[in-house]
């Protein structure tokens, strides 16, 4: 009787133990905008191989490309309530409510992608990150598109080509007055009909990384590309507060550690990419060409003055990458 109450015992443990597991085993929920090609959808798929490992696939992140949890809005108001756990944010988005991450976006403080993701350790980018706690959203970390461009129906090479021309533009204040400084007419579209809006002639070009313009083709409608190199574009990748709260120290431990290391892959990856996109639009026929930048001095002095003057954070990171 001993003996088969001991085993029985054992039995219940054991299946407690096991029930226990398969609770505490999560699938967590990412969103984002960008297609599956992109960067950011890639970061995300090494993060996900990162968890599973680090947690002995006890823990996996589902990743939804191309806003199929909303756009940046929706999935900010899915965040806040824990309705998702986490998201790459397109930092222009944030910067309507943390004014700050405007920062990013200043005209011309960046050489290129591996110069922007250095200036991820900048103190003033860490704060960026802090602050978000305001929100509701806990800041892991920054991963990059490319370098902003402009691809075009017709040819871009002065100045003067933009003059009235209509630009699908991030829809920020930044980039509005940034376009609106060269006398085009920057205009909001949802980037999945960018393509068709070329086609019709309701564009005339779009502010835009390569990523995304080898992602979604769009240079089958727009054959003209002018390297301006104007701003970089990070994503942001948090995490809902509400869930985070919720987690052990050591589950935290584990998502940062895996997060980190997808960062810093993206980073160099990204780097990599810019190369090999822009050899595809060559290889594809698209005629790129470069552009004076300083053409563009006067603009890229009132934007940043306007900028840096509103808010001190901003002037802060400003300084940091300028004087570094």
């Amino acid at each position: 009787m001993m003996i088969v109450k001991k085993l029985f015992t054992g039995s219940v443990m054991g299946a407690a133990l096991g029930f226990s597991l398969s609770v505490s085993a999560d699938t967590l929920r990412l969103g984002h905008v960008t297609p599956p090609s992109h960067i950011w959808h890639q970061v995300a798929e090494r993060f996900n191989d990162n968890l599973k490992e680090e947690s002995a696939g006890k823990h996996t992140i589902k990743i939804y490309p191309l806003s199929k949890l909303g756009g940046d809005d929706q999935m900010i108001n899915m965040l806040q309530s824990g309705g998702i756990q986490l998201a790459v944010l397109t930092a222009g988005s944030l910067s309507n409510r943390a004014e700050p991450m405007n920062a990013w976006f200043l005209p011309y403080i960046f050489k290129d992608v591996t110069d922007a993701a250095d200036a991820t350790s900048h103190p003033a980018a860490q704060q960026m990150l802090e602050d978000l706690r305001e929100h509701k959203l806990v800041g892991l970390g920054y991963t990059f598109a490319g370098m902003r461009h402009i691809l075009s129906t017709k040819p871009v090479t002065t100045t003067d080509d933009f003059e009235n021309k209509k630009i699908r533009s991030f829809p920020n204040q930044l980039f509005n007055d940034w376009w609106n400084q060269l006398g085009a007419a920057p205009t909001a579209l949802a980037i999945s009909d960018v393509s068709s809006a070329l086609t019709t002639n309701l564009l005339d070009a779009v502010d835009v990384d390569l990523d995304i313009v080898v992602g979604l083709k769009m240079y089958q409608q727009a054959p003209y590309l002018t390297l301006t190199n104007h701003m970089a574009f990070p994503g942001v990748v948090v995490a809902s507060e509400k869930w985070w709260n919720s987690l052990s120290d050591e589950y935290k431990d584990m998502v940062l550690k895996s997060f980190k290391e997808a960062e810093q892959w993206g980073f160099e990856k990204q780097a990599e990419a810019e190369v090999a996109n822009l050899a595809l639009l060559k290889k594809e026929g698209v005629t790129v060409s470069e552009f004076n930048r300083k053409q563009l001095h006067d603009a890229t002095a009132v934007v940043i003055e306007k900028y840096t003057n509103v808010n001190e954070l901003t002037k802060d990171f400003y300084l940091q990458q300028t004087q570094n």
